[in-house]
């Protein structure tokens, strides 16, 4: 089985052909601006992974692949318009540069696009690809809404959190994995063993993202310095400051998520440090890493072959953007 950076290879240079016409051209150029700006195309390379693991890489895969990347590009312009963000990957976005109305559209065809590639497959592998791929679609939309719906609670609970971000991130890497094991022939307990994996690791990733975005150089993660803090986004960061911050950090916790000052992101991330937030982070990050490793043991194929998968997830636990 061929390494993450092998197969990242091999996938972008199938990814970079055109996707979009070109007229109009107001509608397609945010698309392909968009996705000239990159980004780390973990998703698509998993379903490569998924399928390597167990048979020989089909072009079914590659075709899935693109689904997903184009799916998940999709999510990205519309969560930058639902979170006003200004920045993705150091970049205008897409609602700032062209417009908000032209960011919707450009979206949604983006999103007609990859059903585009997912209907090119062998119709023997289609009724359960489609099926997870849209179960997975739907979740994605419903964590997005209960992200924007926690903004306005003045607590959450970190079960709910968790429960978010399962739908909003861990279950599109789930599922990226798992229907390439549908294309490479797995069982269904190998499928469903690699599906775990991928879920606790995409609950691993986001913490770390979250992370990242409170205590990650602006320079390199790509995105506005405390941009969660600024929105008073209910990560795990400000759930577990809330539960654990007593006395006069408490007090000063609450009345800057009333406020706007000009250093609110220093003085939160002062709190949390204070209280221990950052060290519990990474512990809890810790958990479910080993939590995807012991799924990804049970996946019943030469441990050998899982070796670029373990090398990945500590890789993407330990990144700095």
């Amino acid at each position: 089985m061929q390494r993450f950076e092998d197969l990242l290879k091999l996938f972008q240079t199938r990814f970079q052909q055109a996707h979009f016409p070109e007229t109009p051209a107001t509608l397609y150029e945010p698309n392909n601006y968009f996705l000239s700006l990159g980004g780390k195309r973990i998703r698509p390379v998993l379903c490569l992974m998924g399928n390597e693991l167990f048979e020989t890489l089909h072009d079914d895969a590659y075709a899935v692949g693109n689904a997903i990347e184009l799916f998940h590009n999709f999510s990205l312009i519309h969560d930058d318009i639902m979170d006003n963000a200004p920045l993705r990957r150091g970049k205008t976005t897409v609602h700032e540069k062209y417009g908000l109305s032209t960011a919707i559209l450009s979206g949604d065809v983006m999103l007609v696009k990859a059903y585009d590639y997912l209907s090119k497959v062998q119709v023997r592998y289609l009724p359960q690809l489609l099926h997870l791929f849209n179960k997975t679609a739907a979740e994605v939309c419903e964590g997005q809404q209960l992200d924007i719906d926690f903004q306005h609670l003045s607590k959450v609970a970190l079960e709910d959190y968790i429960h978010m971000i399962t739908l909003k991130t861990s279950v599109l890497v789930a599922a990226s994995l798992k229907m390439g094991a549908i294309i490479g022939g797995a069982s269904e307990g190998n499928q469903n063993h690699l599906y775990q994996f991928g879920r606790d690791l995409g609950i691993a990733f986001q913490i770390q993202d979250d992370y990242l975005d409170a205590f990650g150089d602006p320079s390199k993660v790509g995105k506005q310095a405390g941009g969660d803090i600024l929105e008073n986004k209910k990560t795990f960061l400000l759930i577990r400051a809330l539960e654990v911050c007593k006395g006069e950090a408490a007090e000063e916790l609450n009345r800057l998520l009333e406020s706007n000052p000009v250093d609110k992101v220093q003085q939160v991330l002062k709190i949390y440090e204070t209280c221990g937030v950052k060290e519990w982070a990474n512990q809890l990050k810790q958990q479910y890493f080993e939590s995807a490793l012991l799924h990804l043991d049970a996946v019943a194929v030469v441990g050998t072959r899982k070796q670029p998968l373990k090398e990945l997830a500590h890789l993407l636990l330990q990144r700095e953007y």
